[in-house]
């Protein structure tokens, strides 16, 4: 369902156990790897499903419904290439990744440390 301004209805459900936490009008869904701040609360993207209807023999986006995990969004996450990474990408390392650091030093700080290798 949209609104007459170009807003999706978006669900947003606990991943794992699937609770609703919100209901909300959005002009712009996040992706996953995107972090969503409703009520105060950080929440990371993990997953983004669509939910169609059938209206007069043609299936109509009816909802999004973004799987999501509450975590605060790291100091050190950046905008690297179109998508958030958490600590220096240009490390060998690192994940390239909002969820994990690196292999090496999953918790960082990536500042100081000895393993620091450059693509």
């Amino acid at each position: 369902m949209t609104s007459g301004d170009g807003e999706q209805l978006v669900e947003v459900e606990q991943a794992g156990s699937g609770r609703l936490l919100h209901r909300l009008l959005l002009a712009e869904v996040p992706q996953p790897g995107r972090w969503l701040e409703l009520e105060g609360t950080s929440y990371l993207v993990l997953q983004r499903r669509h939910r169609y209807r059938l209206v007069q023999g043609r299936y109509r986006l009816a909802r999004v419904v973004l799987q999501v995990k509450a975590q605060r969004q790291p100091d050190d996450a950046r905008w690297w290439r179109d998508r958030w990474v958490i600590g220096d990408p240009s490390c060998a390392f690192n994940a390239l990744s909002p969820l994990l650091r690196c292999a090496v030093l999953p918790e960082g700080p990536c500042s100081g440390c000895g393993h620091h290798r450059l693509r």
